[in-house]
């Protein structure tokens, strides 16, 4: 285990960086407010599936790879972008919206996909682990692997507890705006137009 210090500072960092705006904070925000908080718990646990795979990819040496290979993050970056552009497709074609209140269950299975696939096809996310997470490894502990694998699964309930509260905060915000379920063909609309943007931004870094 890391040090209480080691462990606190940790913690505040990642917090820290939880709070900055990015792809998995508007991805979560939008289907929280589309599927409701049955649905952001689901898109939680995805988020926080991708990050343990990181955290084991990282603890076997894999993250130095990606680091040092252009050719690797340039496939990472395009199929990343081509997963958020599928996504807004299926969210600008007419189909009939969960409601808040039940999120079938293989609903509730194509969110939990959806969120694992975003967030471990996203660039950004695999160089944050490959470079933050080494910075908290302390010599003379464990060995750097178990340290890491510890680090990374403290992360990742942050992690599931930071985004599920935000989609829940989405689902919120949704029954404000357009409460009744009036209004959801237009979320849907502009949750096409978010992800197909988010796309953009992914093929342009």
């Amino acid at each position: 285990m890391p040090s209480s210090a080691t462990l606190a500072l940790f913690s505040t960092a990642v917090l820290l960086l939880l709070l900055a705006p990015g792809p998995n904070m508007a991805f979560v925000l939008i289907h929280g407010a589309r599927y409701g908080w049955r649905g952001a718990i689901h898109i939680a646990l995805g988020i926080g599936a991708a990050d343990i795979v990181l955290t084991l990819l990282i603890a076997a040496g894999l993250g130095l790879f990606f680091l040092h290979s252009p050719l690797a993050q340039s496939c990472v970056r395009l199929m990343g972008a081509a997963y958020l552009f599928y996504l807004a497709w299926r969210a600008w074609t007419p189909t009939r919206l969960a409601t808040a209140e039940t999120v079938p269950l293989l609903a509730a299975r194509a969110l939990w996909g959806r969120a694992f696939l975003n967030s471990l096809l996203n660039p950004k996310a695999v160089l944050f682990f490959a470079l933050f997470l080494p910075q908290f490894v302390e010599a003379g502990r464990a060995p750097a692997p178990a340290q890491l694998v510890v680090l990374g699964i403290w992360l990742t309930m942050l992690s599931v507890l930071f985004h599920a509260l935000l989609g829940m905060a989405g689902s919120l915000m949704c029954r404000w705006i357009a409460p009744g379920g009036h209004g959801r063909p237009a979320i849907a609309r502009l949750t096409a137009a978010i992800l197909a943007m988010l796309g953009c931004i992914c093929l342009l870094r």
